[in-house]
């Protein structure tokens, strides 16, 4: 018992430094399904910045495409995808999504390692 309750004290812990410091993690993915529909939003995010949309438009663009008003991790991952391809750092289109979809199959849902810890 008293393990248990050391590991839920850490596990607490962790959480509180990291909400105090202003990291936190990209939404999971939970089915093999969403992560192919990440490494779709990836693509059409990384042609909309190609073309220089506007950050507000691109948005509503692939708010209205992906339909995520009703969920919020969705909304979240969507808001991650956007905010990676409209940075430099990002691989260009496809190889943005094949590294999305092949990170979060590999990782359990985990698209940190492409999309970033935001700060």
């Amino acid at each position: 018992m008293l393990r248990v309750s050391r590991i839920a004290a850490l596990a607490g812990l962790a959480a509180a430094t990291a909400a105090a410091s202003g990291v936190s993690a990209a939404p999971r993915a939970e089915s093999a399904l969403e992560c192919g529909i990440a490494a779709d939003m990836a693509i059409v995010a990384h042609s909309l910045a190609k073309e220089q949309i506007q950050r507000a438009k691109a948005d509503t663009i692939m708010a209205r495409i992906y339909d995520v008003s009703e969920s919020d991790r969705g909304k979240e991952l969507m808001k991650d995808i956007l905010d990676a391809a409209y940075v430099s750092r990002v691989a260009a289109g496809q190889k943005f999504a094949e590294d999305l979809y092949a990170t979060c199959m590999k990782s359990g849902g985990d698209m940190d390692p492409v999309l970033g810890k935001k700060l």
